[in-house]
């Protein structure tokens, strides 16, 4: 059997993929190996329940709420709500582990259950194989221990959890939004009613789109994955500024009075300012992914801050943050952790500081996000080629080298190989898109020749 857990939980096509059958074997499989962790020990267990409007999510909740039943689990089913929230309830409540069904930006077909270890935070990867391991011995014929009579789990709807997490946001904030225009677009995602409770309370006028879902329609040419219909929006109605989720609301991007994006680079670099200011950004310091784009290291210096940055992935970014206590961290996509209140990326959180910032100095969003300059970036992916050996070629090594010493300090060379496929990535940056392009293309030939 191949690895079940990706970056972010077990993914896959509803009904296919993930199946009734092993959502429910995954979460009995959590629930025995969370129990001989010790996590239990004491007292019932309670699971803090959640999902996206996802129509594959009804029939999943039921599996996951059955197997977490069967094992012994008490269960609060917080119904439609983003991930953030699920992972904020299961801290709150001091329950035992949370699980959130979703399948965040992708396209609707895909779902995915990801379990929160208590305090809301991911599981560790050796939990997550310790899952998979008890899940495949039980599938392939080893019975359950199972409890009976008044042992099993209980099942009950807890309807004040959307109450609790709008309440959270607003008292996060220092100060509101009284006099800001904001469109919020919700990818008809888990934050449809979430996010403009939120913007409302904190004082913003709010114009909302991509907020009716039925269940087919999340991601659907809306949302942080397609900013178009943002863009035109933010115009049409003469606002401040837009605000974008994607499925399960733990991205956010930004469009500007202008209608230009701000991407989450730039959303950083305007909160790194405002909680220095706040005297919030401990050691003075961001975390960020090597995918950051260099006019983000660029500005971080210059503003006299340090980054830190990690391998591509939230993930990284969040051991780094935990490992340190740093405050502040995220990638280009919108993932952002500001992890005083947070356990992940929360869209909602982070919209809601931006806009925020640009309440407080009376600046506009693209002022304040001027204080990066995106450099131009140009990624190339070469099929076909013996990723193995990005590190150990000579021929490839001494291209980067030449590249990095035409590009200077105000450019830069990354090759990635693919986790999955036979792909190198090459990326390039340099203050000028055709000299980004040239040099990406010669090294892409060298990767080619040297690997292929």
């Amino acid at each position: 059997m191949g690895r079940l857990f990706g970056t972010d939980g077990v993914r896959g096509v509803a009904n296919v993929d993930l199946t009734a059958e092993l959502a429910l074997g995954l979460s009995v499989a959590a629930a025995h190996v969370l129990a001989e962790a010790g996590s239990f020990e004491g007292h019932r267990p309670v699971a803090v329940v959640g999902r996206d409007p996802r129509a594959s999510g009804e029939f999943l909740e039921a599996a996951v709420v059955a197997g977490l039943a069967s094992a012994g689990v008490d269960v609060l089913l917080v119904g439609v709500l983003p991930t953030p929230a699920v992972a904020f309830l299961t801290a709150e409540l001091e329950a035992d582990l949370g699980v959130m069904l979703s399948a965040s930006h992708n396209a609707m077909p895909d779902n995915g259950v990801k379990f929160l270890a208590r305090g809301g935070h991911k599981l560790d990867d050796e939990l997550e194989e310790r899952i998979e391991a008890v899940y495949e011995e039980h599938r392939t014929g080893a019975p359950w221990d199972r409890p009976t009579g008044g042992g099993v789990g209980r099942v009950r709807s807890y309807d004040e959890g959307f109450e609790r997490y709008v309440t959270h946001l607003v008292g996060v904030l220092p100060n509101r939004l009284d006099g800001l225009k904001v469109v919020l677009d919700e990818a008809h995602g888990a934050a449809s009613l979430v996010s403009p409770e939120a913007f409302t309370r904190a004082g913003a006028e709010i114009v909302t789109i991509g907020a009716e879902p039925d269940g087919l329609n999340i991601n659907d040419g809306c949302g942080s994955t397609h900013l178009g219909k943002l863009q035109a929006a933010v115009l049409e109605h003469g606002a401040d500024l837009g605000i974008a989720h994607d499925g399960d609301a733990d991205r956010c991007l930004a469009v500007d009075h202008t209608g230009e994006e701000v991407d989450g680079d730039q959303i950083m670099a305007v909160l790194a300012l405002d909680m220095r200011e706040r005297s919030v950004l401990r050691a003075d310091t961001v975390v960020a992914t090597v995918m950051s784009n260099l006019g983000f290291k660029l500005a971080m210096e210059r503003e006299g801050l340090s980054l830190i940055q990690t391998a591509v992935g939230d993930r990284y970014v969040l051991e780094e943050m935990k490992e340190h206590g740093y405050a502040l961290g995220g990638e280009q996509s919108g993932h952002v952790i500001i992890s005083d209140h947070a356990t992940t990326g929360d869209g909602t959180l982070t919209g809601l500081l931006l806009a925020a910032r640009v309440a407080q100095t009376g600046r506009t969003l693209r002022d304040l996000a001027g204080v990066m300059v995106r450099l131009p970036q140009v990624l190339v992916n070469v099929p076909d080629v013996d990723r193995t050996r990005v590190g150990s070629s000579v021929e490839l090594a001494a291209a980067v080298a030449e590249a990095e010493r035409e590009l200077g300090a105000t450019g830069r060379v990354l090759l990635r190989p693919s986790g999955t496929e036979p792909l190198v990535r090459v990326m390039v940056e340099a203050a000028d898109i055709d000299q980004a392009r040239s040099v990406a293309g010669r090294l892409a030939d060298v990767v080619k020749s040297a690997l292929g």
